[in-house]
């Protein structure tokens, strides 16, 4: 174990933090690539058509290698990391798992994910800084390798917005006056909504900010939920809401689909695998929709996006193979016959910068016909992706943010106050887990 990474237990977990030293799992012994004996690896992942991907690595690296791996399909999300952390605690996890990013420090807290920063540190040039940095944790351990990514941009009806003379908006002052425009022009349309059920959109809109909700001083947790950055992008869209100048009814339902379908709702804020959900919700306005760069802060400053999504391959630290996974985990994620697969297969939009264009991703998603360029596009904004800042209890402040934005927004009250709410569960949780938390 690195000398420069040390441990400090607490209420049965280990403290790590972005921008700070950390845990460094030591994993169990390898005889994996280049042992005696042929090795057998389970990897839980959801991505869809994943066993068709790692069938190439079977009958390909993986035959040459004798390293075979079996892809066992699993729920996303918290379920996915309960379950994980259960099979730990018995010391029974996988080889390999799939895990969002936001997932990682609860899953390195826990001692469940192992350090393969020897085995994968050649990969860190596959991707740009603010992907790579999201699977170290700040520090000089490497905790998983980068698979998806979620870069967030600005949809909107290209034929509504020059029908009603509208400028695709640059800054999110500029999206303001728009969606106020909007409402003067044609009163029973929106330009778009403020959604509280999914907690990944308003993260990705306070990262691009400059919000970094979780951090350490020394060896205390350090929570900026209720920051500067956050405040700002809080206040904004409580300001729309309040004033009627947006919606406020939430995605992913009946209604919502019918008002991006009927053209009642003409823009959303979202990130690069929106042309999917536009073409379940929106099917009859497909080819009407362009995509644009996230509206800026600063007009004159280094443009910027959040991220909404996204997730990585991580080695547990229960593996007894831990250089045949690491081995099998870059691959997946920086070959470019298994990145094609993952395109293709899973619907992906790879986090490795040279698999963003051409290849699978050489034409336009058939949703955007209009934008032959969508991908070069994306590829562009993909790099300017912010940096993250997860924690160990981001499903804790996900779900007051459900409640308390959800209830701000449907009573067009202060998101200042729910802001604070989603801040104060978090703390309260950090310090019930037995975390030291500075003020």
């Amino acid at each position: 174990m690195p000398q420069n990474t040390p441990r400090r237990l607490a209420a049965a977990a280990v403290t790590v933090a972005l921008g700070a030293t950390a845990l460094t799992a030591c994993g169990s012994s390898d005889d994996g690539a280049g042992s005696d004996g042929p090795v057998s690896l389970t990897y839980w992942s959801w991505t869809p058509g994943m066993d068709k991907v790692v069938d190439l690595w079977n009958k390909g690296p993986g035959k040459k290698d004798r390293i075979d791996v079996t892809v066992k399909k699993q729920a996303s999300g918290d379920t996915l990391v309960t379950k994980i952390l259960t099979a730990h605690k018995a010391h029974k996890a996988p080889d390999l798992v799939q895990a969002e990013y936001q997932a990682l420090p609860t899953l390195v807290s826990n001692d469940a994910l192992a350090d393969i920063s020897s085995e994968v540190g050649e990969a860190k040039s596959a991707y740009t800084k603010g992907i790579w940095q999201q699977t170290t944790l700040g520090t000089d351990a490497v905790y998983a390798v980068p698979q998806d990514a979620g870069p967030m941009m600005f949809y909107y009806r290209a034929d509504l917005f020059k029908k009603y003379g509208l400028k695709v908006p640059k800054t999110w002052d500029e999206f303001a006056d728009t969606a106020r425009a909007l409402k003067k022009k044609a009163p029973d349309k929106d330009l778009t909504t403020f959604s509280a059920n999914d907690s990944g959109l308003f993260a990705g809109l306070a990262q691009q900010a400059g919000a970094r909700w979780w951090t350490t001083e020394g060896e205390k947790w350090k929570v900026g939920i209720d920051d500067a950055a956050t405040r700002k992008v809080a206040g904004f869209w409580g300001g729309l809401v309040k004033e009627g100048a947006i919606d406020n009814q939430p995605m992913y339902t009946p209604a919502w689909n019918k008002a991006l379908n009927t053209g009642k709702q003409i823009a959303w804020v979202s990130a690069v695998w929106a042309p999917g959900t536009l073409t379940t919700a929106a099917p009859d306005t497909k080819g009407k929709w362009a995509m644009a760069p996230l509206p800026q802060w600063d007009a004159k400053g280094k443009a910027v996006t959040g991220s909404w999504g996204g997730s990585s391959t991580a080695v547990t630290t229960d593996s007894e193979h831990k250089e045949a996974a690491a081995k099998f985990a870059t691959w997946l994620n920086t070959d470019p016959e298994a990145l094609a697969a993952l395109v293709k297969e899973g619907g992906i939009y790879p986090a490795a910068t040279d698999a963003q264009t051409g290849g699978a991703l050489a034409t336009a998603p058939a949703y955007f016909p209009n934008q032959p360029d969508f991908y070069e596009k994306a590829a562009a904004i993909a790099k300017t992706t912010a940096p993250g800042a997860w924690g160990p209890n981001v499903n804790v402040a996900y779900t007051t943010f459900k409640d308390a934005f959800g209830s701000a927004a449907k009573n067009k009250s202060d998101f200042g106050a729910a802001l604070r709410a989603m801040r104060d569960d978090t703390v309260a949780d950090l310090k019930k887990q037995g975390f030291e938390v500075a003020p």
